[in-house]
């Protein structure tokens, strides 16, 4: 009962085919009702939203990002955009590229005007530049109506659109915060509130590739409701947690267990120097010393011992013979987050079958896998590794997350994923996203340093360790919690 083989690590690109016809018909109107939380749910045929024609609006994989069918400009040009919760510009093609089939051709849509403005991106891996403009769009299987949006036509890039997905562009979810160039661009989930009118929420379901590997006549791909939440969609109670700061997702960690064994870290070590819920992120991505801890757990409480260094750290697959699952040999992983009530707790967990990842017909005799878990020098990244066992409702208006079980995290019957709470949280300390130093005070310590340091030792300082620790909200981006950062190599 071992690891058969490690082979070099090799992905399968795969082809996803998309139906070129969807049915823009009128959509039903349902009226938005509270489930007593200030969650908005739909009941009654009087409504502006249908969440019902929302369900299954996704497809895609972790791998390769999920996306959503979108019409830009007039005449309506379709496009795939990519949904993601780790940055908060709308960009899509505007010029051709090697890696995608088609792109919005601005000079071709009578409503596209250009702002004069440029904008770039650069990410550590990859880079966009192009210009900004403003057009009409509208989502096929969304919310009703056409709106009137920021978008950044991407004219050159280098490192972001990359062989395999089969999408065009970026719908950025956060917060006006990460916007480029700066904060006073509108972003896309903002102007549909706005226009349209519907409350501040969204949720998210990621149905991954790895759950239904095992059936190809079920692709993956998931949901995207706009408004509110759909109850057919997750099962039992929605757990929520305070969003700490309004940028990314920013949430609060406050342990980790792998199996039944805390990880007994201080809570600050999990939220260094932040701890979001991205959906642009393939796998779940923790601060070093975390990582170790838990490879390290993993390795003490799995049934094999001896495990390639090469599979934790991403450049090995690990392979059975076929047919035989090695999701018994591992543990489950907990997350314990801050619960509304601050003195509480709530704990999402996953089961080995979301982190040990198949890879798709890697050799004819074997059965590969890979580790949905990675470090990180940017904070920890709860991402599809994660959010493919959850339905999370991103409640903007409340400044709250919420966690529910889906309903496609199932394998065989069985759930891959569980929550369970309240636990007291009387045992952690009462705020532990304070781990790095705020701005302030490096300048105070570097200002310290100037008096009793030469010049030379000074500029040293602050080229070698302000960097590392202060936040980076303007210029470059220098996080790597993004889909196209940080990808399947």
């Amino acid at each position: 009962d071992g690891v058969e083989t490690f082979i070099p690590l090799r992905i399968y690109t795969g082809k996803y085919n998309i139906s070129s016809a969807l049915d823009l018909a009128p959509l039903r109107q349902v009226a938005l009702t509270s489930d007593g939380n200030g969650l908005s749910l739909a009941s009654d045929p009087t409504g502006t939203v249908n969440f019902l024609d929302m369900v299954n609006n996704l497809q895609g994989d972790s791998g390769r990002g999920y996306y959503i069918e979108m019409s830009i400009g007039t005449p309506a040009q379709k496009l795939n955009i990519l949904v993601d919760t780790g940055s908060s510009n709308f960009a899509v093609a505007a010029a051709a590229h090697p890696f995608i089939t088609h792109y919005f051709n601005t000079a071709l849509s009578s409503t596209y005007q250009s702002t004069g403005r440029n904008v770039a991106v650069r990410y550590t891996q990859g880079n966009w530049e192009g210009e900004l403009g403003l057009d009409r769009v509208s989502i096929p299987k969304g919310p009703n109506g056409t709106i009137i949006v920021n978008i950044a036509a991407i004219l050159s890039s280098e490192g972001f659109f990359l062989p395999g997905v089969n999408w065009q562009g970026i719908l950025g979810l956060a917060y006006p915060m990460l916007a480029r160039p700066d904060s006073s661009l509108e972003p896309f989930f903002n102007s549909v509130v706005q226009q349209l009118g519907i409350p501040d929420i969204f949720s998210l379901q990621m149905c991954g590739a790895g759950l239904s590997a095992s059936s190809a006549a079920d692709p993956a791909g998931g949901s995207l409701v706009m408004g509110g939440a759909e109850p057919t969609l997750y099962r039992g109670s929605v757990w929520y947690t305070p969003i700490v700061e309004e940028w990314y997702y920013q949430v609060e960690v406050l342990k980790l267990e792998v199996g039944d064994q805390n990880l007994d870290l201080d809570c600050r070590e999990y939220n260094m120097d932040k701890a979001i819920v991205d959906s642009g992120t393939t796998l779940l991505r923790l601060p070093v010393n975390v990582f170790n801890a838990v490879v390290e757990a993993i390795t003490r409480s799995s049934l094999i011992q001896d495990f390639s260094s090469g599979f934790w750290d991403g450049t090995k697959l690990a392979c059975w013979m076929k047919g035989e699952t090695p999701w018994r040999f591992f543990p489950k992983l907990s997350i314990y987050l801050r619960a509304t009530n601050s003195s509480q707790s709530f704990r999402i967990t996953i089961l080995p079958q979301l982190y040990i990842q198949p890879i798709t017909d890697v050799d004819g005799t074997l059965d590969c896998f890979r580790f949905g878990v990675s470090s990180s020098a940017n904070g920890l990244v709860i991402g599809a590794t994660v959010m493919e066992g959850f339905y999370v409702v991103f409640d903007r208006a409340q400044r709250r997350l919420g966690f529910a079980l889906s309903s496609c995290a199932v394998n065989g019957g069985a759930a891959l994923s569980e929550i369970a709470g309240p636990f007291s949280a009387a045992d952690v300390a009462a705020n532990c996203s304070g781990g790095a130093p705020k701005e302030p005070l490096l300048w105070v310590i570097s200002y310290a340093l100037m008096a009793v340091c030469a010049l030379i030792l000074i500029i040293l300082l602050l080229l070698l360790v302000l960097p590392c620790r202060r936040r980076d909200r303007s210029g470059e981006i220098t996080d790597e919690s993004s889909l196209v950062r940080h990808r399947i190599k």
